[in-house]
């Protein structure tokens, strides 16, 4: 697709380059395949323009490539690589984190639908000639940065107006509502976020989002596709990741810091999360990260 190519050329230009008037707009390059890594994915509009990425959540796989969109509407821990990349055609992709304020804007101007169930937090799609000229106009404001403080709202919201308009926009308008079970949801998913060291039970996660357990239950794992108690081990177990690499301190002491009581478990459920031992694993990523 001739859009597609441009928009990629495009990317190229500013890959690694970010402008203060546009905070959440990112330009992604990988010059080579990663292995699997977990993260907690931001509600993002992500296109991908070039090389192919693997997403996984709970037991879902996804594969996507150039010209797909992925929509993330809550804050999913996922383990995500990048499948096909090189030096002569690296992965490149766009993010833009979206902001409910922008999408509630966009909303107020289209009819209203029902909302008939609770949406998965993560949806996938194939970006039309409309939404990819969209993200070409947003990108290219930063090539006239004299512009980007008029012009970067207004480019924003013609890009959730196209996003809007394809089959992700039930999803989009959850975002935007301050009382839709999604923002329930999310709610409940800061407050895990914030407790994440803390014995927490389903009851304690369900009066957070104001349900009732059994309720709460089925709709958390509708969008995580995650039960709470899932969700809050993947938080503990990241969390230890990134202080073992940051801090090469020892794997017990961590253990106990993020709220495990067993060193055996939390090795156990460590090692089926990232592949490895904590240990061997911090070892790996710091070895990738630090400078060489």
């Amino acid at each position: 697709m001739e859009k597609l190519d441009e928009l990629c050329a495009l990317a190229m230009r500013h890959a690694g380059t970010q402008h203060p008037g546009l905070p959440r707009l990112a330009v992604h390059s990988v010059a080579e395949p990663t292995e699997l890594n977990a993260s907690v994915y931001q509600p993002t509009a992500f296109i991908v323009l070039q090389g192919t990425q693997r997403t996984i959540i709970g037991d879902r796989v996804f594969e996507y490539g150039p010209g797909q969109t992925m929509i993330v509407a809550a804050e999913i821990t996922a383990m995500g690589q990048i499948c096909e990349a090189s030096a002569e055609r690296p992965f490149l992709a766009l993010g833009l984190q979206l902001d409910p304020a922008v999408v509630t804007n966009v909303v107020l101007y289209l009819s209203e639908t029902p909302e008939l169930q609770i949406q998965p937090g993560l949806g996938f799609s194939i970006a039309n000639s409309e939404l990819i000229g969209a993200w070409q106009r947003l990108l290219e404001v930063l090539d006239r940065p004299k512009e980007v403080a008029v012009m970067a709202l207004h480019l924003e919201h013609e890009l959730m107006f196209r996003l809007m308009m394809g089959p992700h926009a039930e999803m989009l308008r959850q975002i935007a509502g301050v009382d839709s079970r999604l923002s329930h949801i999310r709610k409940s998913m800061a407050w895990i976020r914030e407790h994440y060291t803390e014995q927490l039970s389903v009851e304690d996660m369900a009066a957070v989002a104001g349900m009732s357990e059994s309720v709460f239950h089925r709709r958390f794992k509708a969008v995580t596709a995650l039960s709470p108690l899932q969700y809050q081990k993947h938080i503990r177990l990241q969390e230890a990741r990134r202080r073992m690499v940051a801090r090469q301190t020892d794997a017990a002491a961590v253990s106990f810091e993020v709220g495990y009581k067993s060193i055996s478990q939390f090795s156990r459920e460590y090692k089926r999360l990232f592949g490895a031992p904590p240990r061997r694993d911090a070892g790996l990523v710091r070895a990738l990260v630090e400078p060489k």
